[in-house]
């Protein structure tokens, strides 16, 4: 009978993955839809001859954007019709004097100071988006690093250490040296001896002392090795300003109790590892280069009211925002169809049953932003925390602070909430705008007490309120993807579907530019061939 007091292989390796990694994390999120790797093989090559056709697409975001100049450039007649007075769709960046209207009629017009700016959408992209960095080089978009890491950035937890936020370097390095101590100790009893072998088990303590910080003896205490990793009490001086003192480790069985551990793997997760980019001046800088290319192509303030399609093309019903009483038509051979698919169910559209099905069968996910002006850079200036997020668990979720203008002084935005899906963003969205903001101040002064003194003005954004999306992003479950994902993706007749929601990235500006990309290669290759 097996020694139940031995460490079997698998529990060593759920440990240290527990550490380390988050291999698992990322495996399930494939399953569910929400990887990011992207499958980008560089520009397309439409060859061929395209025989005059033409293609309209609904919406400008960056999926219509995108196949709009793959295909002009291919020789397409390409329209465009967009709901908005602007391109770009989510890709949207708000400064001082835009104003916009929610559902409900809640109107919101920004007092940024110039030169601030608030990303309501996406606002990082991630070192392994190939594609959308590609075409950020391609139309002249000057990208910037996006620090998604600040070890000088706060954890909270209002029933942990009395609800004052720690520094994540002191959460991650306490929680290292305390699990390094723990599994030294057993390496040292001989509990790994069916598991690893003596000189493994050397090689191991070598690696538990440098990686946790462990003193001669494998302990993790308080002394200059540990105050390396977690920060000192007294920083090390200059001349006669005195010896650098090592701070006080948190105890591992306080640090469990605190379950902040559960942040640490946020940045150990494939989406989010260093490097991250964001453009310079704002995420719609891409949407704006886009525009510049395809901007002749598009009509704004068309909003799509029904789509028909026969044998032999496309006929699109819209009207015009700023005057909705006489219903448009445009025709083409094939429709390209971006618009989010809250929007589409809604709508009187002419497809098959599999594809209306999955039409109405992939809800989009509730998430709220909100951008807070302060008089002054407080977190650099009083807390030393330039870019990266803190994280609570607080209903706000998230404070990120700015990635640019770094040590300038003078007023400055943080992202004071960042919720994605659950309770709270539906919460939060069912606030006004001005009971948003008010909440966010409160629940952020529990972690930088300086809001209610520095607080100017602020902005927030609850996407199941936005009318052009009703909804964040596509949120597939395994079996919504299972039954429904190809349907939703093939060419019903003359009309396909594009966007974040149709592609294995939901959420992420590259899952849109990879859709557009696979929707125009396989409509072009049936153009070429018909």
């Amino acid at each position: 009978m097996q020694n139940e007091s031995v460490i079997r292989r698998r529990d060593l390796l759920a440990l240290i993955g527990t550490i380390a990694g988050s291999s698992a994390m990322y495996h399930a999120m494939t399953s569910l839809g929400f990887a990011s790797e992207s499958a980008y093989k560089g520009p397309l090559k439409l060859a061929g001859d395209v025989k005059g056709a033409s293609v309209l697409i609904l919406g400008a975001g960056l999926a219509g954007m995108t196949a709009a100049l793959e295909l002009r450039k291919a020789g397409y007649k390409v329209q465009i019709l967009e709901f908005n007075s602007r391109a770009g769709g989510r890709n949207w960046s708000i400064r001082g004097g835009d104003s916009f209207v929610e559902l409900g009629g809640f109107r919101q017009t920004s007092q940024f100071e110039q030169g601030l700016y608030l990303n309501p959408g996406p606002w990082r992209i991630p070192y392994h988006h190939r594609a959308l960095l590609d075409y950020c080089r391609r139309l002249n978009v000057t990208l910037e690093p996006f620090i998604q890491l600040n070890h000088n950035a706060y954890l909270h937890a209002t029933r942990a250490f009395s609800g004052k936020p720690q520094r994540f370097r002191s959460i991650k390095a306490d929680f290292q040296g305390g699990v390094s101590e723990l599994l030294a100790k057993i390496t040292q009893q001989g509990r790994l001896d069916e598991t690893v072998g003596k000189e493994d088990q050397e090689i191991l303590l070598q690696s538990l002392r440098d990686w946790g910080a462990l003193d001669r003896d494998y302990k993790y205490n308080a002394n200059l090795v540990s105050a390396e990793f977690r920060g000192y009490a007294r920083d090390p001086g200059g001349g006669l300003m005195g010896d650098p003192l090592p701070s006080e480790p948190i105890p591992l069985q306080e640090l469990l109790r605190s379950r902040m551990w559960r942040y640490l793997q946020t940045f150990a997760r494939y989406d989010f590892q260093t490097t991250m980019f964001q453009p310079v001046g704002g995420m719609d800088m891409i949407g704006k280069a886009f525009a510049r290319e395809v901007g002749d192509l598009i009509r704004y303030g068309a909003k799509v009211t029904q789509i028909q399609q026969n044998g032999s093309g496309v006929t699109v019903s819209y009207v015009d925002t700023a005057s909705p009483s006489t219903v448009q038509q445009a025709t083409a051979d094939w429709c390209i169809c971006t618009i989010p698919l809250p929007i589409l169910s809604q709508l009187p559209v002419d497809v098959s049953a599999p594809m209306k099905s999955a039409i109405d069968s992939v809800p989009y996910a509730a998430s709220v932003k909100i951008g807070l002006q302060f008089k002054r850079r407080f977190w650099e200036e009083d807390d030393a925390i330039y870019g990266g997020i803190s994280y609570t668990d607080l209903p706000i979720r998230q404070i990120a602070y700015p990635n640019y203008g770094f040590n300038r002084g003078g007023r400055g935005i943080l992202l004071g909430a960042y919720m994605y899906g659950g309770a709270n963003s539906f919460e939060f969205t069912a606030m006004t705008p001005a009971e948003r903001v008010a909440s966010a101040v409160e629940f952020g002064a529990a972690i930088h007490p300086q809001y209610r003194n520095e607080f100017e003005n602020g902005v927030a954004v609850a996407w199941h309120r936005v009318p052009f999306t009703l909804g964040c992003a596509g949120e597939w479950t395994e079996a919504t993807r299972a039954q429904h994902y190809r349907n939703l993706c093939q060419i019903d007749g003359r009309i396909v579907l594009a966007g974040e929601h149709a592609s294995q990235l939901p959420a992420w500006q590259e899952g849109a530019i990879l859709s557009a990309l696979d929707v125009i290669s396989r409509l072009h290759e049936r153009v070429v061939k018909t």
